[in-house]
């Protein structure tokens, strides 16, 4: 069976960079093409050269539908407006879309939902599996501890150039609790908290931001209750656990019907 094409939009940052190295670290899959901005300094640079790994004669270029018309898949980790007219653009050319990017508003993500009507997308804030698994976790002790007794708080810590927050993957852990919880994310989660708040409300998902440094990421949820608490981590060391997970979804959703996926989908957690 012939390697699955895969295009990485957003080639030259560093994520972009971490993705061409993990496609070409993993069996089944090619790099097909490179995608940035227009105007980016490094169109027509070998994408292979800019990630570290020598030639790979795949120059970036800014012609995405070109490059999706030649390729089965595509991974993006760029931004939310980009990641809705790249669904669409996917769902066009009948390819795979793996989005890892974070911070969609509910609009953006109900036009990615309608792209997945027409294309297979696999969507997460998170790829790794380990974030997803603490996920499963969480669900599985707020649906346990009782909300009257027990209160539940999400901590993350990301880089410094880090634009959204919280973090996707603190929404994915949040939403992990609330479906635990039986309850609505959004109208029952506390995001900010200064001056004089009162008392926390119970039942509520709580959410704290640190941004410093050059931290890959660091999740923590703390489930606390009267005289005891308990504190789930996961600390990424490296962004390469995320684009190895998208390039797995990538061939997992090869060849699979349109819809709407999750990472909990391609690592049979659901």
């Amino acid at each position: 069976m012939a390697d699955m094409g895969l295009v990485v939009v957003g080639a030259a940052g560093r994520m972009g960079q971490a993705l061409i190295r993990a496609i070409d670290a993993i069996d089944g899959a090619q790099l097909a093409a490179a995608v940035e901005r227009p105007g980016a300094d490094e169109l027509g640079r070998d994408a292979g050269e800019l990630a570290g790994l020598g030639r790979l004669n795949v120059p970036i270029t800014d012609d995405a539908e070109a490059a999706f018309s030649r390729a089965s898949g595509v991974l993006d980790f760029t931004a939310p407006a980009v990641s809705v007219g790249f669904a669409e653009m996917a769902a066009n050319a009948g390819i795979v879309h793996v989005i890892g990017t974070t911070g969609c508003t509910p609009e953006q993500d109900r036009e990615i939902a309608m792209s997945a009507e027409r294309g297979t997308i696999v969507k997460s804030g998170n790829m790794s599996l380990g974030v997803n698994l603490l996920g499963v976790l969480v669900e599985q002790a707020a649906r346990a501890l009782e909300a009257a007794d027990w209160d539940i708080e999400v901590l993350e810590m990301h880089h410094r150039h880090k634009v959204d927050a919280p973090s996707g993957t603190a929404y994915l852990l949040g939403e992990a609790a609330a479906r635990g919880r039986g309850i609505d994310l959004r109208s029952e989660s506390v995001r900010v908290r200064d001056g004089q708040t009162g008392p926390r409300p119970r039942g509520t998902v709580g959410f704290a931001t640190l941004r410093g440094g050059s931290v890959v990421g660091e999740h923590s949820v703390i489930i606390a209750g009267e005289g005891e608490s308990i504190e789930l981590t996961h600390r990424a060391l490296d962004r390469s656990i995320f684009a190895r997970g998208a390039v797995k979804a990538a061939l997992w959703a090869n060849g699979r019907p349109p819809g709407l996926y999750s990472m909990l989908d391609v690592l049979g957690l659901t």
